[in-house]
């Protein structure tokens, strides 16, 4: 199975035959976030995610009860072409699991956001390590203590992941990535993670801890789970998400993200 192609990708990822993080699949094609929510509660993360452009920004909303994307696919199914879902009721992680079809409401809107992992690609062809693509790991993330703006009923702190740069490329680093607005844009945060609340680097609250190396400085960019903790806090009856790092890939080009 090539690993290159989205659509092959998803095929795999439907069939049940992968059920990794996604960084490095697909390379070349952009990757996206997931939020489902009850229609009911649908126009207040919206302001949530207009209000916080950094960690929350739209690539496409469907139209209640839609499982099918209009500008990021031509043929996906979001219930089922993520390799995991999270699901969350009243605010706690429920269960994580393969597929969503049993769960779908015909009031289910799906908000699909941008995903720092659609920069990466552009990381590595400057030189740029990308270090969880290089250990196989998924990228870790960490919550902090920068507020986001409060929307309605959902609120919280950001969330960012994490990745080391060699202090030579973290001009580089910053330069590239700013280019990507659409997918996180550049870093909210260079060196100390105490600075921005994180107590342990090597414990990431999601996903996994990467070496980091002497010369290397970790660099911090906003990160799609924000709205994790957002509904943690606004405890729904009902959300999916997908499970960090497990993402959407696309048929859109990253290049096609960049100066958006």
């Amino acid at each position: 199975m090539k690993y290159d192609d989205p659509k092959k990708v998803r095929a795999m990822i439907r069939k049940g035959r992968w059920r990794k993080p996604t960084a490095g699949l697909a390379p070349g094609y952009a990757q996206a976030n997931l939020v489902v929510l009850p229609q009911r509660y649908a126009f207040d993360f919206l302001l949530f995610c207009q209000r916080n452009p950094g960690p929350c920004p739209l690539l496409e909303v469907l139209e209640p009860g839609r499982f099918t994307t209009v500008f990021l696919s031509s043929e996906a199914d979001i219930r089922t072409d993520l390799p995991l879902y999270n699901i969350y009721r009243k605010g706690k992680l429920e269960e994580t699991v393969p597929g969503i079809k049993g769960l779908w409401q015909e009031d289910f809107v799906t908000f699909l956001i941008g995903c720092s992992f659609s920069f990466e690609e552009a990381l590595i062809r400057e030189r740029v390590p990308v270090r969880h693509i290089e250990e196989e790991r998924n990228v870790p993330m960490y919550s902090t203590n920068i507020p986001c703006n409060t929307a309605g009923i959902f609120r919280g702190t950001l969330v960012v992941s994490m990745r080391p740069v060699p202090a030579d490329r973290i001009v580089p680093a910053v330069r590239i990535t700013s280019r990507y607005a659409a997918v996180h844009g550049s870093p909210v945060h260079i060196g100390d993670p105490a600075a921005i609340g994180i107590r342990d680097i090597k414990r990431p609250d999601f996903g996994e801890a990467v070496t980091i190396k002497k010369d290397e400085v970790p660099l911090f960019w906003a990160c799609g789970v924000t709205p994790q903790v957002a509904v943690m806090n606004a405890k729904p009856d009902i959300c999916i998400t997908h499970a960090p790092g497990h993402m959407f890939i696309t048929d859109i080009l990253n290049e096609e993200l960049a100066n958006r």
